[in-house]
């Protein structure tokens, strides 16, 4: 089973979502449910695609606000090094990463805020993880992109004991679990030399904060913008309150709330897909829950395959027909970039021999085969092609208009403005990069 970021016997986390490229389970009982997943997700599970990251400067002077969802894989930990992890499962864990929104500090709690009056500097955001050890608080956020994915390390330092206990040391430092409580029965395996702060963050190293210490990770870029992300920011702020006074009790549940419903729901509450509910009856939720690897296929497929050029589909759409009709613009569009890095190696705290599979239908699934689509088409992981694609569709789109009657007719009115509007900010952002910014190995 996946980990969920719990690191547990028999418990998992898994990604996917309305909007959406849906997958659903067809197990007539519970206790199928496991077995269905490793029928459907037991192909290619290991890291074998192409590794490279995004330039973050030619990114960002393009795209300064986006959210960026990962699925990550099991975790593996050796012995000796603090804590005692239990294997995760395939199924692994998932993270949100959001450039220009920061920690209230001065909140001594999981709180975030708009970073400032201005667009954000790359890499100036936070990673949110929810993990089954919180008693009271959906979420945590960690500071700063690259402390989210590498922790302390810098690029090709080997994980050492010394740089593992550095790293843990500056999350520390950070606060990231300032007010944060662990249900009780977390500290069950606490050794008896360790302090038990020291043991919360132990436990959360590798999952809530530098995820590439441990763990495979494949991400998927959405660009927004300011207004988007607050409206993010309230909602977040909004899902932790009832843990953060004390009158709910956070339970993570794999089916019913796990990490990737919250980061499906924040995407759509960015208006890029429809919303997933949490808390489904489980005779439901069992049949339909979000998992990572599985998420991020969806979000790289929505961003990128969208059928932007049939606007009776965008209609029929309830999230992309609201979209554009409230805000005159399209759910997603140029600069839904994927990229895929491997846990550091070389490695003395972690195993990096780590699976994260697809679940998938046997026989009907497809999430394979769009998973090495994703990484052998420039498209998707290189952002001139990327823009380039998009300038060719909109200038086709706009070549060649529809029309309709009624409410119909005013939603095609709204469609060609939101294109014409898309491409013209295109064609200056494509004038200003003459060069091919992309991936960098």
């Amino acid at each position: 089973m996946g980990d969920a970021g719990s690191d547990r016997p028999m418990e998992h986390d898994a990604g996917l979502g309305p909007g959406r490229y849906i997958l659903t389970f067809r197990a007539p009982v519970a206790w199928l449910v496991g077995a269905s997943m490793l029928l459907g997700g037991c192909t290619s599970t290991l890291f074998a695609q192409p590794e490279g990251t995004l330039n973050e400067a030619s990114y960002d002077s393009l795209y300064p606000w986006y959210a960026e969802f990962c699925a990550v894989s099991e975790i593996s930990k050796k012995p000796g090094f603090g804590a005692e992890i239990v294997p995760g499962g395939p199924g692994g864990h998932s993270i949100l990463y959001l450039n220009g929104v920061c920690r209230d500090k001065d909140a001594h709690y999981p709180v975030v805020t708009l970073c400032g009056p201005g667009d954000p500097k790359p890499g100036e955001g936070v990673g949110l993880s929810v993990n089954d050890h919180y008693a009271n608080a959906n979420w945590i956020a960690t500071e700063g992109r690259d402390f989210v994915m590498h922790g302390d390390l810098a690029p090709g330092e080997p994980v050492t004991k010394a740089t593992y206990l550095r790293t843990q040391a500056k999350a520390r430092a950070m606060g990231i679990l300032d007010g944060v409580v662990f249900h009780k029965e977390v500290f069950d395996t606490q050794p008896a030399a360790m302090s038990k702060i020291d043991f919360m963050y132990d436990m959360s190293i590798a999952t809530d904060y530098a995820v590439n210490l441990g763990r495979d990770r494949y991400c998927a870029r959405v660009p927004l913008n300011r207004d988007k992300m607050a409206r993010v920011v309230t909602y977040l702020n909004a899902i932790n309150e009832p843990y953060r006074t004390g009158r709910e009790l956070f339970n993570w549940n794999v089916l019913q709330n796990n990490c990737t419903h919250l980061a499906h729901n924040v995407l759509a509450v960015a208006g890029v897909w429809d919303e997933w509910k949490t808390d489904m009856p489980f005779i439901f939720a069992m049949f339909d829950f979000p998992v990572p690897k599985n998420e991020f296929v969806n979000l790289m497929r929505r961003t990128n395959d969208l059928p932007v050029a049939d606007p009776d589909a965008l209609y029929d759409d309830p999230a992309a027909r609201a979209t554009i009709l409230a805000n005159g613009a399209l759910p997603v569009g140029p600069g839904g970039l994927a990229e895929a890095e491997r846990a550091f190696q070389p490695n003395d705290v972690y195993n990096t021999n780590l699976r994260l599979i697809f679940y998938d239908e046997p026989t009907f699934g497809h999430y394979q085969q769009h998973f090495e689509q994703i990484f052998s088409d420039p498209r998707y992981t290189n952002l001139r092609a990327n823009m380039n694609h998009f300038e060719r569709l909109y200038a086709t789109i706009l070549a060649h208009p529809k029309t309709a009657d009624g409410a119909r007719g005013a939603f095609y009115a709204r469609y060609y403005q939101a294109i014409a509007a898309e491409k013209r900010q295109l064609d200056v952002a494509l004038s200003l990069s003459p060069t091919t910014p992309g991936q960098r190995s």
